[in-house]
């Protein structure tokens, strides 16, 4: 199963990693009533995810915002503990964007987004994509096409909300 457009997100529990420790995030309660842009890597600190996907979305953080988006977000399946650490090493903390980890891939599998490269090691990761969602209803999804970040850029995504 994949997700379309005007369908609403399964609901997820994804993990935030606070000062106090792992917190757990209810997606369609951080959703509701909110326009929402919600990008996904196969994995934080890789290549293209860490030098291409999450600059494109930091730099046009404020056009979003102006846009109307309330919040961004990456998810990688990846611990909470590595998501931290990438958004503090990435400056996607500093930009505001807020990073999930979607540990065991349940999210990237519920949303028919995840793949296996056993090459480099990534077994259940996220496909990579792009989408805009207002109330939990996706109104732009882009899936990625290429090797890189082309269709699931920030400002391929912005240029269609």
């Amino acid at each position: 199963m994949g997700i379309s457009l005007g369908e609403t997100l399964p609901e997820a529990n994804l993990l935030l990693m606070t000062d106090e420790g792992p917190q757990t995030v209810a997606l369609g309660e951080k959703l509701k009533g909110r326009n929402v842009v919600i990008f996904a890597v196969p994995g934080a600190f890789s290549t293209t995810c860490h030098v291409a996907h999450m600059p494109s979305f930091i730099r046009n953080k404020d056009a979003f915002a102006e846009k109307g988006v309330d919040e961004i977000i990456c998810v990688a399946v990846n611990d909470p503990f590595v998501m931290k650490m990438w958004a503090e090493a990435s400056g996607a903390d500093k930009a505001g964007i807020t990073c999930l980890a979607d540990a065991d891939g349940a999210y990237a599998k519920a949303l028919g987004q995840d793949f296996d490269a056993a090459v480099v090691g990534f077994y259940g990761r996220s496909k990579r994509y792009a989408m805009y969602v207002e109330d939990g209803v996706v109104k732009v999804f882009h899936p990625e096409t290429t090797r890189g970040c082309e269709t699931s850029s920030g400002e391929a995504l912005l240029a269609e909300i």
